[in-house]
Parts: C-alpha cells; structure tokens; sequence
C-alpha cells in the first residue's frame, strides 16, 4: 500500500471521532466515571515526574530544565491517551462533533462532560494528596519544589490564564484528531510527546493536569490557598473547552462538511 493510500482522508478521521464520541456517550454513567478517575490519577504523573526533575537538576540552566520537565510533562498524557480513559480537554473538542451533525442531542453532551470533568478532578485530588506525602517522605523531591510549579499556574491574571486555556485546549483538540489520524502506536507515543510536550514548554494551562500542581501545593501546606485553586480552575476549565471546542470541532467539522456538500452539487 502506498503512503498516500495510507493516509486517512479528513472525512474518515471525523468519522472515527463522530463514532467514538457516540460510544462515549452511550456508556452507563459508572463506566465514565471510572475512565475519568483513571484519567485522572494518570494524568498526575506528570507532576511526580516534573517533581523529580525540577530537584535533580536544581540549579541546571535553564533551557535544560524546561526541555527536560517538557519531556516530563508529556508521561500522564501518554498514560491517558494510549490507556484509553476519559480526560476532560479531549471530549470537549471530539464530543462535540455528534451534537452538530444532528445525531446526539445537548443534553447528552453535558451529561457525559459534567461525569468525566467531576470524576477527572476526584482521581486529580486524590493524586495530588499521595504526591504531597509520598515525595518528600521517599526524599525524591521537597515539598517546596510543589510551590515553585504551582505557584506560576495561579499567579496570572485570569485574562491571561483564560488565553493561555485556549491554547491549551486547542493543542489537545488538535491532538486527539492527530492520534485519530495515525495508525501505528509509535505514531501516537511521538505525537503525544510533541503536542503535550508543546503546552508544557509553553507554559500553557490545562484545567485537569494544572489542578493536580496546584492541589499538591495546597496538600503540602504551601502558601497557596483554596481560593488560588477556584480561580485557577474556573479560568482553564472555560479555556480549554472553548479553545478545543472552536478552534477544532466547529472548524473541522465546518470545513470537511463544506467540501462533502461542494461534492454533492
């Protein structure tokens, strides 16, 4: 087979997404919030591992601790995406796509997003509570490393926090169509590293991973409080649903369903 018979077409692609939002969607509600606590307690390795990172190389340059913590914020995403649980970014974006086409209704929609966002943030809590404990207890990082990463998270404007959510929900729309789009797992490990690499490079904010930093920080007794938490929370939450919502969901749908009716005239 050539390599461009290979390829999936952008028709299939939302095909697949259309379909496998439809699957979610009709799933009993114990069985989301389970994939969502998963996707929830994964997610936080990412911190742990960030952690760890940001204490080995203590006074490292610094291009070398954002490249290595970039790499490290890429491994709960990878434990999300190839374990095939529920995170929040991406059924904002994919979820969507069934309710514009006409073949699910609203009501379906936020059902399946209240479940996954609420059981994403229990498994979130309960990671960042173990975190808070178990790295300083084992010496792999102090607790005052939990400060130093969260407090840039809380520490924005929420104009600011908001934009920087957008980006963030953009890049993992696009990165749930990308892995849609690849048929080889390496394809997806390389694409998931690179996209979530990219937001944590860019310091951009995702409402789930975000919240693991900065509950940490509060289980630690940090100077962060409830408060900085809400705030932070609020702001990403409305970001990434719309960055992913708009920038991929309404304009792939749009412009794939456009050139299928062209065809048709």
């Amino acid at each position: 087979m050539s390599d461009e018979q290979a390829k999936k077409t952008g028709e299939e692609i939302l095909a697949v997404q259309r379909q496998e939002a439809r699957t979610e969607m009709e799933r009993p509600a114990l069985g989301l919030a389970l994939s969502g606590l998963s996707a929830g307690l994964d997610v936080g390795f990412s911190l742990l591992v960030i952690a760890v990172l940001s204490s080995l190389l203590g006074e490292s340059s610094r291009p070398i601790r954002e490249l290595a913590c970039s790499l490290g914020y890429s491994i709960g995403f990878l434990f999300v995406i190839l374990g095939r649980s529920e995170l929040f970014s991406e059924h904002t974006t994919m979820d969507i796509l069934p309710v514009l086409n006409g073949e699910k209704s609203l009501l379906s929609l936020v059902r399946l997003w209240v479940i996954v966002f609420c059981s994403n943030l229990v498994g979130a809590t309960a990671f960042a509570w173990a975190a808070a404990g178990i790295g300083p207890a084992l010496g792999i990082f102090p607790s005052s490393i939990l400060e130093d990463l969260a407090r840039p998270l809380v520490s924005f404007p929420s104009g600011v926090l908001f934009a920087s959510s957008v980006f963030a929900g953009w890049l993992m729309g696009l990165l749930g169509w990308l892995v849609a789009a690849s048929k080889e797992t390496i394809s997806q490990i390389l694409i998931v590293v690179l996209v979530t690499g990219c937001i944590g490079l860019c310091h951009f904010h995702h409402c789930i991973a975000g919240s693991v930093d900065v509950l940490a920080a509060i289980f630690a007794g940090e100077s962060i409080g409830w408060g900085d938490f809400l705030h932070f929370l609020t702001f990403t939450t409305l970001g990434n649903a719309l960055g992913g919502a708009i920038f991929v969901a309404l304009i792939k749908h749009g412009h794939i369903a456009f050139a299928e009716k062209k065809e048709h005239l």
